[in-house]
């Protein structure tokens, strides 16, 4: 095949961070990109040329597979950028004053100064330490530093100098009483095996590989868990399906790619309680018969990927991980960790497998369904890592006694994170059915001589409550009811002083940058949204019927969720809040 490669030729350190992928085939693309940006600091057309050359790939194709991803950039830029999050929850906290500093001490966003640029960045997933900054440096290798929370002189410090290559603190837990999928994080060394097992790891997978693989399945079945990713789907439904398959092999790919703005629930566990991961998707696969599963992991969690890349390692060497697991004969299987760099679509079930096989990020239209035609066109079983994490709690206690947490519809326990204008930020565990206002109490409430505003559950793409509404009962049946989500599990609460028309403004941007273009709904629907709000902001025209109109042609036809939740959140801040008037 002619591929029609560039002229421009690759320096040594490009073929240095290339060389690794001799022999590959193009589902190693987003892997061989991610080389040479750690490596340079960009991806040149020489470099681009290279990765085509050396994985079979039209430039075409690569190209624009490397612009569709935010952390990626293609024209020079200095080995050192500073991230900083302007998302909801560091909106709150005052990350428009670490933007403001940084411009005066270091220039305008996107703009080389001394060898350093700063970049305005979605969601950096520690909403918990509002507001956030990374810094990346590129090298060999290259390094990472987490400033959470950021204050304008840090950030300005961090522009001055190498990074000092902390990726983050561990995780801290506030609840001390009741945690079954938290109950580790904190208390155990997340680097350690053996620590893992002493406090009960591994002993789900022994059960379920003296149950056998129906009989897992049956159980998780019974036990009523639903996915944590915000659909809802039954796990065991999905998990059947997918064994059912006559054609194979099977995969699992474990969606860690938790985009949607206030979400870190995921990461903390996989920061606080790897081996968890590591188990719950080894019995995952024995369950449907995947000999392979990957980890679609945010590019934005340096800390999340070292400890997990180690648990791998670890489970690999001690024989929880590869051929014939735990002594069991003829049960194989592996792990692959592949980098997201940067584009919330990718959370989307099938916009993974894109990715993961070296397109655009791109959702696939449905049916086929995952379980039929999933990841290189195989059955495939897709799970967040919180729906994960439930199943070596089944196989412990038995469906049953899960079934007793929390009510008969939604079962289980359930991982909240709160962030905002709240006393104690953090991820919350509780049993389905708990009242928003008790949860809110765990965390303290709004911070003294503050009122109440408003709260987002479930993220951008979900809806707001209003202060008279707390006696909510956190489930999936009652949300819908009250015409809400609980969506990925976000409690972004606002209090008086919060702006909500820029609040509304920054959601509908949001929604305006991570749509993938693909249909003409989204692309254009998002942009007129955006572009509504401001005219409300600055004009106080009356654009709600424009607004209803275009929100509800988003949900009636685009392509994939997340068009069709676009307006979600802004819709709910006009009817329940009296917003944009």
């Amino acid at each position: 095949m002619d591929l029609k490669l560039l002229d421009a030729v690759a320096d040594s350190e490009e073929r240095d961070a290339v060389a690794g992928f001799a022999g590959g085939g193009r589902d190693q693309l987003l892997p061989a990109l991610h080389a040479v940006n750690d490596r340079v600091g960009w991806i040149s057309q020489g470099a681009l040329n290279l990765i085509c050359e050396t994985l079979h790939v039209p430039p075409a194709d690569a190209y624009g597979v490397a612009s569709f991803y935010s952390l990626f950039a293609l024209e020079e830029r200095p080995e050192r950028v500073v991230h900083v999050c302007t998302d909801l929850a560091c909106r709150l906290k005052g990350a428009d004053t670490v933007c403001d500093v940084l411009t005066e001490h270091v220039g305008a966003a996107g703009k080389a100064r001394g060898g350093v640029t700063w970049l305005h960045s979605p969601c950096l997933g520690v909403c918990e330490r509002a507001p956030a900054a990374l810094t990346f440096q590129a090298g060999d290798p290259a390094t990472t530093e987490l400033l959470a929370p950021a204050t304008g002189a840090s950030a300005v410090l961090a522009a001055q100098r190498e990074p000092s290559a902390s990726d983050g603190t561990a995780p801290v837990i506030h609840q001390q009483e009741g945690l079954r999928l938290l109950r580790r994080v904190g208390v155990v060394d997340p680097s350690s095996l053996d620590d893992y097992r002493a406090a009960g790891g591994y002993a789900a997978l022994r059960n379920a590989l003296r149950m056998g693989e129906a009989a897992v399945i049956r159980e998780v079945t019974d036990a009523g868990l639903l996915g944590r990713g915000g659909a809802a789907f039954p796990t065991g439904r999905k998990w059947a399906a997918t064994a059912a398959q006559p054609a194979g092999p099977h995969y699992l790919v474990c969606n860690a790619d938790e985009s949607e703005p206030g979400t870190f629930k995921d990461r903390v566990l996989i920061e606080g309680d790897p081996y968890a991961l590591v188990e719950s998707m080894t019995i995952a696969a024995f369950a449907i018969g995947a000999r392979r599963g990957y980890v679609y992991l945010r590019g934005e969690y340096p800390r999340a990927l070292r400890l997990l890349r180690n648990a791998l390692e670890v489970c690999r060497e001690r024989g929880f991980l590869g051929v014939d697991i735990m002594g069991h004969e003829g049960f194989s299987f592996d792990i692959e960790i592949r980098r997201g760099a940067g584009a919330y679509i990718c959370g989307e079930e099938t916009a993974i497998f894109n990715s993961i096989e070296g397109f655009r990020g791109e959702p696939r239209t449905k049916p086929p369904f995952p379980v039929e035609k999933g990841l290189f066109g195989k059955p495939t079983v897709v799970n967040n890592v919180e729906t994960l994490v439930n199943v070596p709690l089944i196989l412990t206690e038995g469906a049953a006694a899960y079934r007793a947490i929390g009510t008969e519809a939604s079962a289980g326990p359930k991982l909240f994170c709160l962030s905002g204008n709240v006393e104690r930020p953090g991820v919350y565990e509780v049993p389905f059915g708990t009242t928003l206002r008790e949860l809110l109490s765990l965390a303290g409430g709004v911070p003294e001589g503050r009122e109440m505003r408003a709260i987002l559950l479930g993220g951008a793409a979900g809806g707001f409550v209003r202060p008279d509404e707390l006696d909510l009962p956190l489930t999936m049946e009652d949300a819908r009811a009250a015409k809400t989500t609980l969506g990925s599990g976000v409690v972004l609460v606002l209090d008086d002083l919060a702006d909500l028309g820029g609040f509304l403004l920054r959601i509908a941007s949001f929604f305006r940058d991570e749509s993938c273009g693909q249909c003409v709904p989204c692309r254009i629907g998002t942009v007129r949204q955006e572009e509504a709000i401001k005219r409300v902001l600055s004009a106080g025209s009356d654009e709600r019927p424009l607004l209803r109109e275009v929100g509800q042609v988003m949900r009636d036809s685009s392509i994939c969720g997340l068009g069709q939740t676009a307006w979600n959140a802004i819709e709910s801040a006009i009817d329940r809040l009296g917003a944009l008037k």
